[in-house]
């Protein structure tokens, strides 16, 4: 496997440990000089005061404006404001500070207040679930908190049992006065943003020594079933970590200077996105924040410009199925056109020649249009969080103009442990080596069937490195359960492919047994049917009481418009879904494409549910990452699921 080498010997039980050939003489290190996330921040400001850091666009009557910033300087100067007002409050080094609230530029200026003191900054986050924010402030004990305007109603809902703990509340813009009045009666202190810059005063701190072992961050994640988990970070993890981008880009002869410009968009309350913030801040580059409204965010990538992009497949989806639509809807002369350049660009990829050089001519003719749309500077996207469907990622990868690759990682691996290769055309599907700071070695999962010493190796994926988690918070009991001698049992199955990319192709809890016995392997399936156009997502159920499998499918509303205008059938698109013929078209198609990929009989889906409203988090379906939370589906659809069942009866 030409991108890695073996560090670790095979076991009865494991494959061998690999680890990324760049790094066959040791693991990657933190940068040299850096001990804290706080020096990521400082060190930039020494180095960049002039330049722009944070940019963020006003939405007034409905109408964005242009970007506004502020310097490296600028925000260090409010940083240092914050931070005497913080150590006036009381707040000591190691204790925790909660910030509530979509990205912005308070956001990064509260974290980094915390980073300057050492207080553990720990994100609030609603998406997690209801009661979420009110178990998060408990259990970390949250003293302090900074908070979204429009969050602070929420906030307020819980204190009944936060008030407990929490004793300030910081909000990122005004307050108004029934939010002081509500705070008075908790006996809370309440803070409008300019009210508490300026509290600190002449206040006389110093900042305290902070060390690598130091927790830097407590990521609450809910995965899929149980209280949220807080997963503890320490500044190692994050300092290791933000080498990783440019070990991929230098794959290209690239890397990230103070030039490159990023989109903050993904949840800073997410690791993947907290990382990618923290390496651009070390590079001394751009940060733009969205304006909140998913509708619009090519719009804000238009206006911002941004030179690399990190996405959520579901993202990356949703772009997808706007330029396909376009194109569709073209002339047939355009149509002809745009297939022609597709072809010919595709195939020399396939030949192993690089994006760039592949189709120049018609990079320029016709994908220069879609390059233009996502700002014109765009060089690299970056999907992670789940598996992207293989026709998504080879159409960006010919249409974008820009590297394309896919990262694997968990929030206990600070994000990006596995990264395809850029312009690797055979790492379509794939997330690629491990990048060169940590360990990698696959183990035996006899009841699934995944061999690790096979021929084609699978089995669950285990991480080894200094970029891991430092445990979960107050629950030991669960680290006992993950990290084994010390290898992170991530619960995921990987294949090794030929080429040392690694291949994600199941959840190892994510099998059950038919009626006759035959087990089925649910997520894979899910990725087979989720390729359909047709459709954006699909959960897959069966039980061992059952012969066969049904599913729950959120069609495409533009794609089932079409079809039922092709037809002449008329409804709203919640109409179409309940129309008996619109469900035998899906499962007709779902059908084709079991066919196509030479599924088993039983893999196939005998009856479907058309949902109009899609897999939410509002309806506790799916996690902030998008995975699906399958018990909690199964509790919401068990009466359709008995449906269609009886129906097939």
């Amino acid at each position: 496997m030409k991108h890695l080498v073996e560090v670790e010997p095979a076991t009865a039980t494991t494959g061998p440990a690999y680890r990324n050939a760049r790094a066959k003489d040791g693991l990657l290190q933190a940068p040299p000089g850096l001990h804290s996330c706080w020096d990521i921040f400082r060190t930039s400001v020494e180095k960049y005061p002039d330049n722009p850091m944070l940019g963020r666009r006003r939405v007034v009557d409905g109408k964005a404006s242009d970007y506004t910033w502020v310097t490296y300087k600028e925000v260090y100067d409010d940083v240092m404001k914050l931070a005497a007002s913080i150590d006036k409050s009381g707040i000591k080094q190691g204790e925790g500070c909660g910030i509530y609230g979509a990205n912005c530029p308070e956001w990064i200026i509260s974290m980094e207040a915390c980073n300057a003191l050492g207080v553990c900054c720990v994100p609030l986050y609603d998406s997690l679930g209801a009661g979420a924010v009110e178990f998060i402030i408990c259990h970390a004990e949250i003293q302090i908190a900074f908070v979204e305007e429009k969050k602070i109603t929420e906030l307020l809902k819980t204190c009944h049992a936060t008030s407990k703990y929490l004793k300030t509340v910081i909000s990122f813009g005004g307050v108004t006065n029934d939010h002081r009045d509500e705070a008075r009666n908790h006996g809370l202190s309440i803070f409008s943003w300019e009210e508490f810059l300026v509290m600190g005063g002449s206040h006389n701190f110093d900042l305290p020594e902070k060390k690598r072992s130091d927790i830097c961050t407590v990521m609450y994640t809910s995965g899929t079933t149980g209280d949220p988990k807080g997963v503890m970070i320490s500044n190692e993890s994050l300092l290791v970590n933000i080498v990783g981008p440019d070990s991929v880009l230098q794959y290209i002869g690239e890397v990230i200077d103070q030039d490159d410009v990023y989109l903050s968009y993904l949840p800073l309350a997410h690791v993947f996105d907290r990382m990618f913030e923290e390496v651009f801040i070390h590079h001394g580059s751009k940060i733009g924040f969205w304006c909140g409204d998913v509708k619009l965010l090519v719009d804000d990538i238009e206006a911002l410009k941004p030179t690399l992009f990190c996405a959520v497949p579901r993202v990356l989806d949703r772009i997808y199925s706007g330029l396909t639509t376009r194109i569709l809807s073209g002339g047939i002369l355009k149509k002809t056109l745009f297939n022609i350049a597709y072809k010919m660009k595709l195939d020399n990829m396939r030949k192993g020649i690089k994006h760039e050089t592949a189709a120049p001519f018609f990079d320029k003719l016709v994908f220069s249009k879609v390059k233009e749309r996502l700002g014109g500077k765009l060089r690299l996207i970056i999907s992670g969080g789940a598996p992207l469907a293989v026709p998504v990622e080879e159409f960006l990868r010919v249409v974008t103009c820009a590297y394309v690759v896919q990262g694997y990682g968990l929030t206990e691996t600070c994000a990006g442990s596995i990264v395809s290769i850029p312009n690797e055309y055979s790492m379509l599907g794939t997330v690629g080596p491990p990048v060169p700071h940590i360990d990698v070695r696959l183990e035996s999962v006899p009841e699934m069937g995944y061999d690790a010493l096979s021929t084609v190796p699978r089995g669950e994926i285990c991480i080894r490195g200094s970029v891991l988690f430092s445990g979960y918070y107050k629950r030991e009991d669960l680290v006992q359960e993950v990290m084994i001698d010390g290898w992170f049992h991530t619960g995921d199955i990987g294949e090794w492919q030929p080429d040392g990319s690694l291949k994600v192709i199941d959840r190892k809890k994510n099998i059950f047994k038919l009626s006759q016995g035959e087990y089925v392997a649910v997520e894979n399936l899910e990725n087979v049917y989720g390729v359909l156009q047709d459709i954006d997502s699909i959960w897959v159920y069966g039980n061992s009481f059952e012969s066969s499998l049904v599913a729950v499918v959120n069609p495409n509303q533009q794609a089932l418009e079409r079809w039922a205008e092709q037809y002449n059938i008329i409804g709203s698109f919640a109409e179409l879904c309940e129309h008996s013929r619109a469900k035998e078209h899906i499962i007709a198609e779902l059908t084709k494409i079991a066919k196509e990929k030479k599924l088993k009989g039983f893999e196939f889906i005998k009856a479907i549910h058309l949902d109009p409203l899609s897999f939410d988090i509002e309806r506790d379906l799916i996690t902030p990452t998008y995975k699906k939370k399958r018990p909690q589906m199964l509790k919401y659809y068990q009466g359709v699921i008995d449906a269609l069942y009886k129906s097939m009866k």
